[in-house]
């Protein structure tokens, strides 16, 4: 009489190997479930397809959560700007503002991204 062991466990692992080869081709991790490497770049790639006027829910369904933001009245004008880690500068275990690119949005839509964008924004709002 043979034993059915060496059978059955075959047949587990089997199950095993197809079931995480189904996981690999089909899960695509969020942003905010990435290591911080794989989602500097994500976020590089996505910058590309940003458009002005995207709403900011969009944007955050896109990106995840921000890793900095900032927000602000002015003239009845509702300003908010996000901030994404798009590239390394320190290797001290914490990501700062100056590894981040800004996403500027008035009225909850995209105005402008980027560094330059965000400077004069500032220098234009000292005063506000």
């Amino acid at each position: 009489m043979k034993s059915r062991l060496p059978k059955v466990i075959i047949g587990l692992f089997i199950t095993y190997v197809a079931f995480v080869a189904v996981i690999m081709v089909f899960y695509k991790p969020t942003p905010d479930e990435m290591d911080w490497e794989d989602r500097q770049a994500y976020n590089q790639a996505m910058l590309t397809d940003l458009s002005i006027g995207q709403p900011i829910e969009d944007i955050k369904v896109i990106f995840g959560k921000a890793d900095f933001s900032e927000a602000k009245v002015s003239d009845n004008d509702t300003l908010q700007i996000l901030f994404y880690r798009t590239h390394h500068k320190t290797s001290d275990g914490q990501t700062s503002k100056e590894e981040c690119t800004p996403l500027l949005f008035k009225q909850g839509k995209l105005i402008a991204w980027g560094e330059s964008s965000y400077k004069q924004y500032l220098e234009s709002h000292i005063d506000s």
